[in-house]
């Protein structure tokens, strides 16, 4: 079986797709590629193809009901810098739903989007920003 383009793709079911679309091109370094709102958009960063999927869209309406809100599962961001991404995700006012963690492969954080999806933005062990 074969990607789309090489990507590895992940769905995230979102309330207002145009609002995930702004938050993770915004604030996350993503990348605009298909853009069918208010159903369906995809943002690309490196290798993951993230494809929001608004309420009308197919994707959402395959979702069984007691499985429509956001999920434990996240999307797994390396940065170089936690420190200095926290305070530029902070000034932006953005929701993060945990403190720091530490542990021996590194240090982490969980960001919500707009829909309260998760991100976790990770910083490697032994990498200083």
């Amino acid at each position: 079986m074969t990607g789309s383009h090489g990507y590895a793709s992940v769905r995230y079911v979102v309330d207002d797709v145009a609002a995930a679309v702004d938050f993770y091109t915004t604030h996350l370094d993503f990348q605009l590629g298909a853009d069918a709102a208010p159903a369906f958009a995809e943002v690309v960063r490196g290798p993951l193809r993230l494809l929001l999927s608004g309420p009308v869209s197919s994707g959402a309406r395959a979702t069984p009901a007691d499985a429509a809100t956001p999920g434990r599962n996240r999307i797994h961001l390396t940065v170089d810098d936690l420190a200095a991404e926290i305070a530029r995700h902070r000034a932006a006012g953005l929701p993060f739903r945990s403190e720091v963690v530490a542990g021996p492969g590194g240090q982490q954080i969980l960001l919500a989007d707009p829909a309260g999806n998760l991100i976790e933005l990770f910083q490697p062990a032994g990498q200083t920003g």
